[in-house]
């Protein structure tokens, strides 16, 4: 697992968030809001995330604050329509 990453990271990089939400679960984010995934482990994401920099030519970066889920933990309504499509 890598451990050089950066403690400044520079403006103009693409940057790869790891993190915990506020309920703990731990997730990784990038910084134009494209990508999100949620692991069972820090280590989970910590992988996840360098194999994702190393594809994009991101910085990898812990998050001090908590993230905030793109895609929200709570339950689908019963009421709720299937997008046609996903994205």
């Amino acid at each position: 697992m890598r451990t050089d990453f950066p403690i400044d990271p520079d403006p103009q990089t693409r940057h790869i968030y790891v993190g915990q939400d506020r309920a703990g679960h731990w997730l990784v984010q990038d910084s134009a809001g494209m990508l999100e995934g949620r692991f069972v482990s820090r280590g989970a994401a910590m992988r996840f995330a360098a194999e994702e920099a190393d594809i994009y030519h991101a910085s990898v970066t812990v998050a001090v604050e908590a993230l905030v889920p793109l895609v929200s933990f709570d339950p689908v309504a019963a009421d709720a329509h299937a997008l046609a499509h996903a994205a």
